[in-house]
């Protein structure tokens, strides 16, 4: 079955008014939804509010960050949200980045690889009820033993970026969850994964705003991209699939503290590759390159350029 998903919650409602929506994505052949979480909701809740109200979606997180949960609080997080929606949860770890963990949390941001590999390590461990007594690289687990088991094992993917935690994800985790990439880049990206294990999936955050108006998305969307590619993992990803020289003049020119001009450095077809946009069935066609090349499930998330994110959900709905 091919996978399709949508990012919730929807900008622009609060939480407890998002349940017909929720209920129709899954009436326009959605099979997911995917939280995330940085700066906004959580990454349980949304997903614990759509598990009651389309009980036939897919709950997943793209992503739960390795270190600003503690081990045994992050364990029960994700045994209660699979206690509450058996066999439906994909739960997506990954290292987040230094802004989110170490600006905004006061932890330190280290060593992100072993952090992301012993969590992942650790929850296959205890979700099974088995007693944790453990001293992994980057923490120790002193005897916790999960009081409430799901009775299905959720599934456990990794957010990946470069060939390390690729690797990672295909051989320890159920799959790997991308971001930031274009549809060409999954050629490079996903490969890596299946080598490790037949079977995992590889899903895609797809940045989509269904939308004609090219320049209001090239001027919005420079700023969504400088935002993220010059955050260090972002940027050595794009050095690695070999959009390092396009990009240097907008890194140069962050660094340099000039926010204006790296903007203005950002080409168009930068913008083009990374955010999709276009007719709703330009959309669709150019989400379909990413399923061509290699993703099993675009998890689509609609940037607030002025769009009702709940239009365009319909607007780029599988059953259209």
């Amino acid at each position: 079955m091919q996978r399709y998903g949508m990012t919730i919650p929807f900008d622009g409602l609060p939480l407890h008014a998002q349940r017909e929506a929720i209920v129709e994505l899954a009436d326009r052949g959605y099979t997911d939804v995917w939280s995330s979480e940085a700066d906004g909701a959580d990454a349980f809740t949304p997903l614990a509010l759509a598990s009651v109200w389309a009980p036939t979606l897919r709950l997943g997180n793209a992503i739960v960050p390795a270190y600003t949960r503690g081990p045994a609080t992050l364990a029960q997080c994700v045994a209660s949200l699979a206690d509450a929606a058996p066999g439906r949860v994909a739960i997506g770890i990954g290292s987040s980045s230094n802004v989110i963990v170490e600006r905004w949390n006061d932890i330190p941001f280290e060593e992100p690889y072993k952090r992301v590999r012993d969590v992942v390590r650790f929850l296959r461990t205890a979700l099974t009820g088995e007693k944790v007594k453990q001293a992994y690289d980057t923490f120790e687990v002193k005897g916790f033993k999960l009081g409430r088991v799901p009775e299905e094992q959720p599934k456990i993917m990794i957010a990946a970026l470069r060939e390390g935690m690729l690797r990672l994800a295909g051989r320890e985790g159920d799959g790997a969850i991308i971001n930031w990439l274009s549809a060409d880049d999954v050629r490079q990206v996903a490969p890596i994964v299946h080598a490790e294990g037949e079977g995992k999936e590889v899903v895609a955050r797809i940045f989509v705003a269904p939308t004609t108006d090219a320049d209001t998305v090239r001027a919005m969307g420079r700023y969504a991209i400088a935002a993220y590619l010059n955050v260090p993992v972002y940027a050595a990803f794009h050095e690695w699939v070999g959009r390092g020289e396009v990009l240097a003049p907008m890194w140069d020119a962050w660094k340099a503290g000039d926010r204006k001009a790296a903007l203005e450095a950002i080409p168009d077809e930068v913008v083009d590759q990374l955010i999709v946009h276009g007719s709703p069935e330009e959309c669709r066609e150019h989400i379909g390159r990413y399923v061509e090349n290699g993703v099993t499930c675009p998890a689509l998330a609609v940037l607030p350029f002025g769009l009702d994110p709940v239009q365009a959900a319909r607007d780029l709905a599988p059953d259209q």
